[in-house]
């Protein structure tokens, strides 16, 4: 539930438009609602500014389509993250208006009265062409967050002119996720040029002595650029998640 939603149902009880009795049916499945596979935190949104999100990976089908009805029933929206193309035809099906990003790998289904963006903007920076399904993932969750988003896709180091000629594109941004695999040195680029938080993304894009995002991963930890900060390797939902509770502030 969203607090617009906790302080309308109030509101109605305050003005005697809804009951008693109904409004504790309407909040009977906070703080979760228990699927047996799954406990849904409906609460969440409550507690952090931000509702809980779907990771697909390693849930059935029918998993993923049961919790997603839940969230979409008390909310009218949900997100999903690591969706199949089996998950995302079945929730289409279910839900015609969801949005399947198959680069991101993200299902979004938006409320009906949801309002626009207004914070940000965040800026989505990917070092290279293959980094792309985790910048979309950071991108499309930024967005489903509330937050206003830009992309600066293809600027890796290999040929730094790229970034340094969207340096107005840069400025604007209230926050910069800076998206990057191979030896990961893009984020400490990035993070001489602005005065925002810079969040870190490396990703498993590499060939051998990457190790699967390692050396990325621990290139950034070792940044010599202030303000940058790391999440896990692959993780665009946590640096989207992290960008836009900064947004809020």
């Amino acid at each position: 539930m969203r607090p617009e939603q906790l302080e309308a149902v109030l509101a109605d009880v305050a003005a005697g438009r809804l009951s008693p009795g109904a409004a504790v049916e309407r909040l009977r499945h906070l703080p979760y609602e228990d699927l047996a596979f799954a406990r849904i935190d409906h609460h969440r949104a409550l507690r952090q500014g931000q509702p809980e999100v779907v990771f697909c990976e390693g849930k059935t089908v029918e998993q993923v389509v049961a919790i997603c009805e839940r969230l979409e029933a008390a909310t009218g929206s949900f997100l999903g993250t690591r969706a199949s193309e089996l998950m995302a035809a079945a929730l289409c099906q279910r839900f015609p208006r969801v949005a399947w990003s198959p680069v991101a790998r993200t299902v979004y289904l938006a409320a009906t009265d949801a309002p626009p963006p207004t914070a940000g903007p965040v800026l989505v920076v990917s070092a290279g062409t293959s980094d792309l399904p985790v910048a979309e993932e950071a991108a499309v969750v930024a967005e489903a967050l509330g937050t206003r988003v830009e992309r600066l896709m293809d600027v890796g180091v290999a040929g730094l002119h790229r970034l340094l000629a969207a340096a107005d594109v840069l400025q604007r941004a209230r926050v910069v996720i800076v998206v990057a695999g191979m030896e990961g040195a893009l984020p400490s680029v990035v993070g001489g040029l602005v005065a925002v938080p810079v969040i870190a993304v490396p990703t498993s894009v590499g060939y051998g002595a990457s190790f699967g995002g390692l050396a990325a991963l621990l290139g950034m930890l070792n940044s010599c650029a202030a303000g940058v900060t790391v999440v896990n390797i692959d993780n665009g939902f946590g640096a989207a998640a992290a960008a836009s509770r900064i947004c809020r502030e």
